[in-house]
Formats: structure tokens, sequence, C-alpha cells
């Protein structure tokens, strides 16, 4: 039986190792790469063109995001699976968004990232049983007051999240301070964000602390 070929990429060496151990001990699986970071990780799946890709999401240089997408470029046959200890909805709907087939949390059972893996091998998706139920869709009430942020909720998302107050938002953008509150709740709302925290780790998520 062919083995299904898996790419690591994971920044902590020890996680990765124990990760490896764990994948490598199936009958059915074999690491074929590793990487370090999310740069790293999408020329390692160019090179080696594996059947599924496990990025941890929070890597340097290049986020898991950001990664994701440069493989779905570079590597269009490799499944991606993403491995992270953040459940928050943003991130789910982000990494889906790009075309992750899988969606684990680190603190899950080693179990549920061994059946995602399998999952994405066979082109099917799989999201991991502690936020499964959370991911589900919208009530037809509700789903035509979600979807994407516009840009100018995403500027201030993003000056939100080095630091800058309404106020600061408001000089920086030209906008009225209580313009800048309702793009900024409407963009928190459709992103599932509750707080500064979120907004954090999204921008993180989507590479804009990076770039600055």
């Amino acid at each position: 039986m062919r083995k299904i070929r898996v790419l690591l990429a994971e920044d902590h060496e020890t996680v990765r190792q124990g990760l490896k151990l764990l994948i490598d001990g199936q009958s059915d699986m074999q690491v074929v790469g590793e990487a370090g970071d999310g740069e790293n990780a999408v020329e390692r799946a160019q090179e080696l063109t594996p059947d599924v890709a496990v990025l941890d999401i929070s890597m340097p240089r290049v986020s898991g995001l950001i990664a994701a997408r440069g493989i779905r470029t570079s590597a269009p046959g490799t499944a991606i699976v993403a491995l992270t200890r953040y459940s928050d909805e943003a991130y789910v709907k982000e990494l889906m968004a790009v075309g992750a087939l899988g969606y684990v949390l680190k603190q899950s059972a080693s179990t549920e990232l061994l059946r995602a893996i399998r999952a994405a091998a066979r082109g099917e998706c799989h999201l991991d049983a502690g936020i499964a139920a959370r991911a589900q869709p919208a009530p037809a009430d509700r789903r035509g007051r979600a979807g994407a942020i516009t840009a100018r909720e995403g500027q201030v998302l993003r000056l939100m999240a080095f630091g800058h107050s309404n106020k600061d938002v408001a000089q920086t953008l030209d906008i009225a301070v209580k313009t800048v509150e309702v793009h900024k709740t409407n963009a928190m709302r459709k992103l599932g964000l509750s707080g500064r925290i979120d907004v954090i780790r999204y921008a993180i998520l989507q590479g804009w602390l990076q770039d600055g």
C-alpha cells in the first residue's frame, strides 16, 4: 500500500520531532520533509510535492496562512492540514478560504491529526471535533450579514492591531471616530472576534504585523 507522504511545518523542533514519531509510526504514513518556518514550508512543498502538508499556523518569517496560499499555488496537488492551539472562528474561516482541508487543535488527542491527514489525502475535509460544532453554517436569517470584511474594515483592524486608538485610526484614515467604531464593530462581528487579543491574533495570521 502506498504511504501518505507528509510534510511537517512546525517551528518548535521538539514538537516537530514528536509529530514525526507519531506520523512515521503509522503504517500508512511517512514524513518526507520538515520545515521550521512558513517560507521554508513553501519551498519544501514545491520541491517534494507531498500528499499532505501539516502547517503550524504561528510560524516565524511567514505565517501558516500565507504559507498555505503559497503551497496552493506552487504545489496544488498538496492537501493542507492546519495545526494550531487557536480555535477562533476567524482562523478556521481564513484557512478554509485558502483551500485547507483540515483544521486541528494542538490540545486535542493525536488521533485528530491522524484522521485529518487521512481525510485530506482523500480530498476530504476534517475539522477538529472541538470546533466542528461551532463551524456549522449560520441560520438563514444570519447568512446575509456574514461574509468577508471590506477593505476599509481591514484597514481599521490592521491599525488596531498595531495598538492605535480609535482617534488615531480616524486621523490616519481621515474619517470620523464614530465611523471607525462602526467599521471595527462590523469587522469583528463578521470574523467572530471578541476583543483586542483576537484582533492581534488575526493580524498575525494575515501577516500584517510581520509587514510592519
